[in-house]
């Protein structure tokens, strides 16, 4: 039996919050490794301790994203996560620019 950081029970179909990110999701799975629980999210398809994720009430589950700058255009997360894959690939060196002067 899984339990959150609360202490309550979460099963599949259980909507949770992974409380250091924020990351909300539904429980897709549950299993036990040498002794902790772990549960998937399907918003990211990853793995976490059922210890820091917490159950949400109903009234938590249809809250809509909105951007802290007000913008009310959709935002399309695999193009974040395009961007954010660019970036890691990115090389640095210190010769790619120069001072002019």
């Amino acid at each position: 039996m899984a339990v959150d950081a609360r202490d309550k029970e979460i099963s599949v179909d259980d909507h949770v919050r992974y409380v250091d990110t924020g990351t909300v999701g539904k429980v897709i799975g549950i299993k036990t490794e040498d002794e902790i629980d772990w549960v998937k999210i399907d918003k990211t398809n990853l793995w976490y301790k059922s210890a820091l994720v917490e159950l949400l009430d109903e009234k938590d589950i249809n809250v809509e994203f909105t951007p802290k700058d007000g913008n009310d255009e959709d935002v399309d997360i695999e193009a974040i996560k395009e961007k954010a894959s660019k970036l890691e690939n990115m090389e640095m060196d210190s010769s790619v620019a120069e001072g002019g002067g």
